[in-house]
């Protein structure tokens, strides 16, 4: 042993005796092998989380290269129903009006003369159309047109008042007609539709359908409903011509027009 590490034991035996004897300090003395516990206050860091894998693009490509799943991915709507009921409002009838089940206005007080004009106003017969079959009908859009005059854009709406409902051929629904913040009428629209595909076309016409329903409370072209009214429209502007169809070569009469021509995929006969 060196003269240095001579001193520094002398040294550490003189720190032993000097300290008093604490029994840690006295454990360590007869059991020189054994290390003092010590309590660590220090906090070990948190494991960091994985980053997200990114995607790869092998896998992607081999979703592209699969084969078209034969079997249904996506549910049948014509089956299970659009599921578009109208949203129940959480507000209390202070608030706003919940038109999916009020009848707030109803019959409260007449539209002011200039809406009533506009509304109870002669159909043009220019704007009459007939059916293959002989129904005399306005088109939808002039509805609106009469209802745009009538209350300005905006002054008017339709508003759901149930889920629609698809069988399988038909899809109807509930609707009101409310004008100037006053429900006017309620009346249940139908479409009918021959493949699933025409579902959300078949859904906008049963909305047009129920507006003219609900058209027939303000009066709006009431001389459709008129037996009379719709005789001597049909003798004095349409004629029954018989055609045949261009595709299946079925005969038969249908009714058009004086001032249009047959068309397609109907062919007059001479």
């Amino acid at each position: 042993m060196s003269h240095l590490q001579l001193a520094r034991s002398i040294r550490a035996a003189e720190t032993l005796l000097t300290r008093p004897l604490t029994p840690t300090l006295r454990n360590s003395i007869r059991n020189p092998h054994l290390r003092p516990l010590t309590t660590s206050t220090s906090t070990q860091p948190s494991t960091p989380k994985p980053a997200p894998a990114k995607p790869d693009p092998l896998d992607r490509v081999a979703r592209i290269l699969s084969p078209t799943p034969t079997h249904q991915t996506t549910p049948n709507i014509s089956k299970t129903g659009l599921a578009d009921k109208p949203l129940e409002l959480e507000t209390s009838p202070e608030e706003k009006i919940d038109w999916t089940r009020s009848f707030h206005g109803l019959s409260a007080a007449p539209f002011p003369k200039e809406a009533a004009d506009v509304l109870t106003a002669a159909t043009d017969p220019e704007e009459v159309e007939v059916k293959p079959d002989g129904i005399l009908y306005l088109p939808e859009i002039k509805y609106r047109r009469i209802l745009n005059r009538a209350f300005g854009p905006g002054g008017w709406g339709l508003v759901p008042r149930s889920e629609s409902i698809v069988t399988p051929k038909t899809v109807t629904r509930e609707y009101a007609l409310v004008c100037n913040g006053r429900l006017v009428s309620v009346a249940r629209g139908e479409q009918d539709y021959f493949s699933p595909d025409g579902i959300p076309t078949a859904t906008e016409g049963c909305r047009s359908n129920a507006l003219v329903r609900c058209c027939k409370d303000l009066g709006i072209a009431s001389e459709l409903w008129d037996p009379r009214w719709i005789r001597k429209f049909k003798a004095q502007y349409t004629r029954e011509a018989f055609v045949e169809h261009v595709v299946n070569k079925r005969k038969s009469k249908i009714w058009v027009r004086k001032d249009d021509q047959v068309s397609y995929p109907w062919k007059e006969m001479k």
